[in-house]
């Protein structure tokens, strides 16, 4: 997820962290979900929309635990669940689905993301949460989702992934990891698994249907798809071309198609109900970008609370974290990216260094030692372009990566794989008390705030008063209403 609180180098990081789709990553997290119009830990809906084919509520139940795993665990706000679960609820008697009990999961990532499984499950991230700035704008998401169910898109999308088995043979052979967990052969599943154009459209027109039949503003999706639009420019180069932004490209001719579409089934515009305080109410204090439970960056150094560990990275590195890997970059040519890994428990960290997920490794460099009390197994690999320092690390029976690449070896590279190493060690009060969490805040314009008073709040981020005008749909020099509340992104 993109961190706004530090700067980034996005071309050089695309390019350095490509080297580094030679390792397979596996993190896992635990949660529980919400479910609307039921309550508890069943896995999968009682009711599923009618006509649902069996074998849908089996892939939805046996891939939503790896969707919450994959998207940083469920994120419990109960304000935004409740707001969430009325809108549904209004949805699916629009879309006569009144019995139907569609489980909906809020997930705790800032990627800005919605999406549909099988089975009646739909997820929406903090993130769209945070970029949404009404009640009408969240339920035109929903409903598009619930449009894609309705019209069992999410099956179709799941029967193609079916066809990948040649994707996942071509990044075994080149890369040697593993294709259930490789990087690289997961975003070409989710690619090859993505909806198409006339799905989208056609979830676009149904959505937009149910929405104003729900009695919301119909012209909401075309105004929301604009801000998708916006934020995914602003995006570029950081954590671009992820999520909802690319599998729901806003383009203007998207955009004008959903605003024809609300002219035609209801009219003018200006009609139903917008929700713009209500929904300010209930996402007031949202988590904003990187979740401090899924580890924080303080400058050079990357602390995760929950797992109770920390390093630091040699000086001139900036670092970034996603759900799946933190990834550093170097100005000089050279990359490091640490992540996590199951293993077997009683497998020794020399073996699984050498058990064919890294490719290229020189298994006579291998060597096992012990920092700061935790066991540590290291070796060098080698690609046409690549090299690589890898070194695995096993704390409290989970094992972690490094993998550092650079084009050639040097002292300082080694010198700087090697203190990295040595800087992996458990927390303390002091590193936990480092960790600061972004949060929205809702302010209510007063006589003679300007939108670029209001956007100066969020100078001390990284580009905020650019992602202050995005996040509340205004342009510079747009006027402010007396008495109006806007969204601020600021430290909590």
């Amino acid at each position: 997820m993109t961190g706004y609180l530090r700067k980034a180098r996005p071309v050089r990081l695309a390019l350095l962290a490509s080297a580094l789709l030679v390792v397979s990553a596996c993190t896992t997290m635990s949660g529980t979900h919400i479910a609307v119009t039921q309550t508890g830990d069943n896995p999968a809906p009682l009711v599923v929309p009618e006509g649902t084919d069996p074998e849908d509520v089996v892939i939805g139940r046996r891939e939503h635990p790896r969707i919450i795993a994959a998207y940083g665990g469920v994120y419990s706000d109960r304000p935004a669940e409740i707001m969430v679960a009325r809108i549904v609820g209004r949805l699916l008697a629009a879309a006569n689905q009144p019995n139907a009990q569609f489980q909906v999961t809020i997930l705790d990532s800032a990627e800005v993301n919605a999406f549909a499984l099988p089975g009646g499950y739909i997820y929406v991230t903090r993130g769209i949460l945070a970029l949404a700035s009404d009640t009408s704008e969240l339920a035109a998401v929903l409903a598009h989702e619930i449009a894609h169910v309705t019209l069992r898109h999410a099956r179709a999308r799941t029967d193609r992934t079916r066809t990948t088995a040649i994707v996942d043979r071509v990044i075994t052979g080149v890369f040697g990891g593993d294709s259930s967990t490789d990087q690289l052969s997961n975003r070409s599943r989710e690619s090859m698994a993505a909806f198409g154009q006339s799905q989208e459209l056609e979830a676009d027109r149904e959505g937009i249907k149910f929405a104003g039949k729900a009695g919301y503003d119909p012209s909401a999706a075309a105004r929301f798809l604009g801000v998708m639009s916006r934020f995914a420019s602003f995006s570029a180069g950081e954590n671009a071309g992820e999520g909802f932004l690319s599998s729901h490209p806003s383009t203007p001719a998207r955009i004008q198609k959903a605003m024809d579409t609300a002219t035609t089934m209801f009219g003018q515009a200006g009609i139903g109900e917008v929700g713009r305080e209500e929904y300010l109410a209930s996402i007031t204090g949202l988590t904003f970008g990187d979740s401090p439970a899924q580890g924080s960056i303080i400058g050079r150094r990357f602390v995760h609370p929950a797992s109770k560990f920390t390093f630091t990275v040699p000086q001139g590195y900036t670092l970034q974290n996603s759900q799946s890997a933190v990834v550093g970059v170097a100005g000089d040519g050279e990359a490091v990216r640490f992540d996590s890994a199951e293993v077997n428990a009683s497998m020794p960290l020399a073996d699984y260094l050498k058990s064919g997920w890294i490719a290229g490794l020189k298994g006579e460099t291998v060597s096992t030692q012990s920092f700061n009390g935790i066991e540590t197994a290291s070796g060098l690999a080698q690609t046409d372009q690549w090299f690589f320092r890898v070194s695995v690390m096993r704390l409290d029976g989970q094992v972690y990566r490094f993998i550092f690449a650079a084009k050639s070896d040097s002292a300082r590279f080694a010198a700087g794989a090697e203190a990295t190493l040595k800087s992996f060690r458990r927390t303390t009060t002091a590193d936990l008390a480092d960790i600061r969490r972004v949060a929205v805040r809702i302010v209510t314009a007063k006589p003679g705030d300007t939108s670029e008073s209001l956007a100066r709040q969020m100078a001390g981020l990284n580009r905020g008063t650019e992602l202050f005008y995005i996040i509340n749909d205004l342009f510079p020099g747009d006027p402010i209403r007396v008495g109006e509340k806007y969204k601020v992104v600021a430290l909590h």
